[in-house]
């Protein structure tokens, strides 16, 4: 198949696009058109798909990277046997795009990846005036309803089930667990992988590592939001963490090694309500102990696998407590790290998930109509596929 992937608001090398679903697909060997926002975050597409630059959506100003997409899905969208978006905001270019495929008649199959509860997280969008998001909320709800109607879906979590009349696939958020056993979780190194912004925890992660003081290291990977930018470098430059910006998955997964544990300090949000965070899965598939706040999807992972500590939201002072607690006693890390990576291995591992993921968009092709009276044919491992009248 030829696969047009979309995204404007991700970053390129962003895992669950690239390091999950277009290496799952690249694996059976399919092709890819990956329209992202390269340019804008200095990113070279992989010499493994036919990279697209497209302006990135930020802040209340998406009307260029909107009517970006909207000219890349109506040129390249026919070509494609599926078109996988990513954002929620994409479903604003689709109404006059798909009319436009019809009269060409053209039909590529049309899938959304549901990554989040996107009206949950409209209310955590500091550029999103308070006096506007009970109409945007159900402005999304309206949208949800009628993208069930005429695109495929799939969901990033079992529960957001509850938000559509249908049934969808789930496709997780699970890890790419390393086959080599990792090596054991050290006492002086804390990490941090993932997206900073307030409402992640990002000013209680740099008061925990002030109360750790020099004893215990704090190391911070991930993009930032313009906000809290400024006192993540000023934590760098006191020397009070250190904050490695984003780096490319692999990288950012191979700091993990050896950590003493991995932080996930969300707060009480309804977006995070009924979301698995993705780096507490990564710690456990690289034997590093979880401590989390009590989002209830990561509670329960660390209380049902006993692979780390829980403490409460917005309480940097447990934070730092839990993290000595572990440092202090070997045995403890030791068996969160062994008991955390088992589950990862047996129970959410994204090897186990990727074929199926990619089997789902296969069949999705082969039963959909195509005008002319043709279907597509599949043929073999390699994925290539063809017209037959």
């Amino acid at each position: 198949m030829l696969v047009l992937v979309v995204t404007i608001v991700h970053h390129p090398e962003d895992a669950r696009i690239l390091h999950r679903e277009i290496a799952a697909l690249r694996e059976r060997g399919h092709r890819i058109v990956y329209a992202a926002p390269f340019e804008a975050l200095a990113v070279t597409p992989r010499p493994d798909v036919e990279g697209v630059t497209l302006p990135r959506a930020a802040g209340r100003d998406r009307r260029a990277a909107l009517r970006a997409a909207r000219t890349l899905l109506a040129e390249r969208g026919p070509e494609a046997d599926v078109v996988l978006l990513h954002d929620p905001e994409l479903l604003l270019a689709l109404p006059g795009v798909m009319r436009r495929w019809r009269r060409a008649g053209q039909r590529p199959v049309t899938v959304w990846d549901v990554h989040e509860d996107t009206a949950a997280a409209l209310v955590m969008k500091r550029w999103v005036p308070r006096v506007m998001r009970p109409p945007l909320r159900l402005g999304v709800r309206a949208a949800e309803r009628l993208a069930e109607r005429h695109l495929r879906l799939l969901l990033a979590e079992d529960a957001y089930q509850s938000r559509f009349r249908h049934t969808h696939p789930v496709v997780p958020n699970f890890a790419t667990t390393p086959p080599a056993p990792p090596e054991p979780p050290g006492a002086d190194r804390v990490v941090y992988l993932g997206h900073l912004s307030r409402a992640r925890g990002v000013l209680d992660l740099i008061e925990t590592a002030r109360l750790l003081g020099p004893a215990v290291r704090v190391e911070v990977i991930g993009e930032a939001n313009p906000d809290v930018r400024g006192a993540l470098e000023q934590a760098d430059g006191e020397g009070v963490l250190r904050w490695h910006g984003f780096l490319p998955n692999d990288l950012a997964l191979a700091r993990l090694s050896g950590a003493l544990a991995g932080l996930s300090l969300l707060h009480d949000q309804p977006n995070y309500r009924h979301s698995r965070p993705t780096k507490v899965v990564e710690y456990m598939a690289h034997g590093v102990p979880v401590v989390t706040t009590p989002t209830p999807l990561a509670a329960e992972l660390v209380e049902r696998h006993g692979c780390g500590l829980v403490v409460p939201y917005e309480d940097p002072s447990a934070a730092a407590e839990a993290v000595r607690r572990l440092s202090a006693d070997p045995e403890l890390r030791l068996r969160a790290a062994r008991q955390g990576r088992a589950a990862a291995l047996s129970a959410l591992n994204w090897q186990e998930r990727a074929t199926e993921f990619a089997l789902q968009l296969e069949g999705w092709v082969k039963e959909a109509e195509v005008p002319g009276g043709r279907r597509f044919r599949l043929y073999g491992r390699t994925g290539d596929a063809a017209r037959t009248g």
